[in-house]
């Protein structure tokens, strides 16, 4: 096997072993707790500009296929595994994790302790890093980690948000038959594609809703002008804080349509109602998160992945309310107003993968747009 190393911006190093492409990457190393959806990781847009470590550690057991992607391609900067499997023992499978990485160009690193770089990273904090199988000096990866910019303040939404406006009619996926249609329309929703994952489109479509997805940039009069039921803000990498335009399009879209925003769109919505973000320590990235909901006092066990969170209190005076709260750490999971049709949940309730806990938030933008029909 080829040697591969982790460079940390703190200093600290892992030795292991190529995995995936050979060269170099970086970016803000990340752990996350899922014991599976490895493939919906790797393809979910909000992990641009990260590394990301699996906490589980054999990771490409049952492989990869064309169905369980989360967008058009993988995003992560990079991928960190215990053991990655050399076989793909699913009938789903199309091809195993090494062969899928180094075809997608992501550089990776295996057989480091991933427990030891977990827990440095819970101690202090998730920082930027650098992977290399093509450089063997310790110090001079050390420096390029130093030099990265790191995620505050950037716009990494714009990279990977869609070019034009598109429609989505696929529904929800059933055991039998795969991916089906879409249910009846009944509500037009424009979803704003902040870094949107499919299997989102999927659940509202199968909610009655006829999407069309719009470009992260696209004003609140164009919006408008398509006369939707209903917006949706999406999932999204990076700082919302760098993301100006489109704080200011959901500012403008508040008051006047039902809105629903998931992880970066409920982190938005938080900035356009006057509040603030704050960077967490390690971020919430895995399927088994508990977050109770404070309208009905029931706990879901629930899939995340945000390293920002949004202040309650800055947005407590102008008539907005929490509406979930993390029960690992306290911190805000969700935003309702409490006269406007607004709401939003930091967590993702799209389910896939992780459980189904928060799948009726789906009906509740539904219900909202039927109020307002």
């Amino acid at each position: 096997m080829t040697p591969a190393l982790l460079v940390l911006r703190d200093g600290r190093v892992f030795r292991g072993e190529a995995l995936g492409a050979a060269g170099e990457t970086s970016g803000e190393v990340i752990f996350n707790t899922a014991m599976s959806g490895y493939q919906e990781i790797l393809t979910d847009p909000s992990y641009r500009g990260q590394i990301v470590a699996m906490t589980y550690p054999l990771i490409g057991n049952y492989g990869l296929n064309e169905e369980d992607a989360e967008s058009h391609r993988p995003w992560v900067n990079g991928f960190i595994v215990k053991e990655a499997s050399a076989i793909a023992s699913s009938w789903r499978a199309h091809i195993g994790l090494d062969e899928y990485l180094r075809r997608h160009g992501i550089v990776g690193i295996q057989a480091i302790d991933t427990r030891a770089l977990t827990r440095h990273l819970r101690d202090h904090g998730a920082q930027e890093g650098v992977i290399s199988s093509v450089e063997a000096d310790v110090d001079t990866l050390r420096q390029r980690a130093r030099e990265l910019p790191g995620l505050i303040g950037r716009d990494l939404v714009s990279e990977v948000t869609s070019d034009a406006p598109f429609t989505w009619s696929e529904g929800v996926w059933d055991p039998a038959r795969g991916y089906g249609p879409a249910a009846p329309a009944r509500f037009k929703v424009v979803a704003y594609d902040a870094g949107i994952k499919h299997n989102i489109l999927r659940q509202l479509a199968s909610s009655g809703c006829e999407v069309t997805v719009v470009p992260a940039t696209t004003s609140a009069a164009a919006v408008l002008e398509r006369q939707p039921d209903g917006v949706f803000l999406s999932n999204g990498p990076g700082d919302p804080e760098g993301v100006p335009y489109l704080i200011e399009a959901v500012r403008e879209l508040l008051p006047r349509v039902p809105v629903f925003g998931i992880c970066l769109g409920h982190q938005i919505m938080g900035l356009a109602a006057g509040g603030r973000t704050y960077k967490l320590p390690f971020g919430h990235h895995g399927a088994n998160h508990p977050v109770k909901d404070t309208t009905t006092g029931r706990v879901e066990i629930t899939a995340q992945n945000h390293g920002f969170a949004v202040d309650p209190a800055s947005v407590a005076g102008q008539g907005w309310e929490p509406t979930h709260v993390n029960l690992n750490d306290g911190t805000c999971e969700g935003l309702r107003h409490r006269e406007w049709p607004a709401f939003s949940a930091q967590y993702h309730p799209e389910a896939s993968p992780g459980p189904h806990d928060a799948n009726y938030l789906f009906q509740r933008f539904v219900g909202l747009m039927k109020k307002g029909a």
